[in-house]
């Protein structure tokens, strides 16, 4: 069953989903809360269907993880902008991004094009992902590849590994420090990076406590969806300099891109831009110029 260190309770199932909620404004309802209820349902139906056993097995004989953290410091070693370019279909406040939806093909063209690493969204209901597109992106390219979901449980980072990702996401806002300690040990136990998450200084000091030094500064409030650059800036003389700090969200204009890096920010997450693109990787080169 799923523990209760997730700071919300989970509900009975929603009746429909997001995308056929017009009730749902992102202005006035906290998306973040909405999210982790389904999740904690969603969890505990896949655990009847593939026990944590079961998992743990298919995590260990997955293909050994790529590394996630070396991709992004050599290119920044190399002078150029560490690009964790995402691959998603849908998002909660924009509903759907892509109608030519290839993740292989995407993972090559982001590939040839400069990425560092990539991200893909795993989760159905807000996100129109899934499994497969993880393993699909994988096997289309060489890069290491970031689960992007809402992990709130252990099962979830065996799954991780079992579908083959090198690096898992931790957001702070949804976690107490007892389970954000758990979740990263057991991700370091199977060779999985972890890219923890935060919105304000509150959740930079907590995950600032953890061994990982990759620090996402998320600049998209995950319960309002507002969208604001100043929130990577404005953090950024509280990061340790061992610590590697990667802005997400917002980033959709070259100007942007240099803004950041003006700053000493060099590691980026983009999707949103790439993703109404006709080619993603075009899209990244033009962005970024790699």
């Amino acid at each position: 069953m799923v523990s209760g260190d997730v700071l919300q309770d989970a509900p009975a199932p929603m009746a429909t989903t997001f995308f056929q909620d017009k009730t749902l404004n992102p202005a006035q309802d906290d998306i973040l809360k909405r999210i982790l209820e389904v999740k904690a349902r969603e969890i505990a139906e896949e655990q009847k269907r593939i026990s944590s056993h079961e998992q743990r097995e298919r995590a260990v004989r997955a293909p050994a993880p790529r590394n996630f953290e070396a991709a992004l410091r050599s290119k920044i070693a190399a002078g150029g902008a560490a690009v964790i370019a995402e691959i998603k279909k849908a998002s909660p406040s924009k509903g759907l991004l892509r109608e030519n939806f290839d993740p292989a093909s995407i993972a090559r063209s982001y590939e040839a094009h400069g990425a560092a690493c990539l991200s893909v969204l795993t989760d159905k209901e807000f996100f129109m992902g899934g499994a497969g597109n993880l393993r699909a992106a994988r096997g289309g390219c060489g890069l290491p590849v970031l689960r992007k979901d809402f992990i709130i449980d252990a099962y979830q980072v065996l799954e991780a590994r079992a579908m083959g990702a090198d690096c898992i996401l931790l957001i702070v806002a949804a976690l107490a420090d007892s389970r954000l300690r758990e979740l990263e040990a057991l991700a370091r136990e199977l060779g999985l990076g972890v890219l923890v998450e935060v919105h304000d200084t509150a959740e930079l000091d907590r995950a600032l406590a953890l061994a990982t030094p990759l620090i996402g500064i998320n600049n998209r409030n995950l319960r309002t969806f507002e969208t604001r650059l100043e929130t990577t800036l404005d953090l950024l003389a509280r990061v340790p300099a061992d610590r590697l700090v990667i802005t997400e969200s917002g980033i959709h204009a070259p100007e942007h891109v240099e803004r950041m890096r003006a700053a000493g920010v060099n590691a980026f997450l983009v999707g949103e831009a790439f993703m109404r693109a006709p080619d993603p990787g075009v899209e990244l080169q033009r962005l970024f110029g790699t």
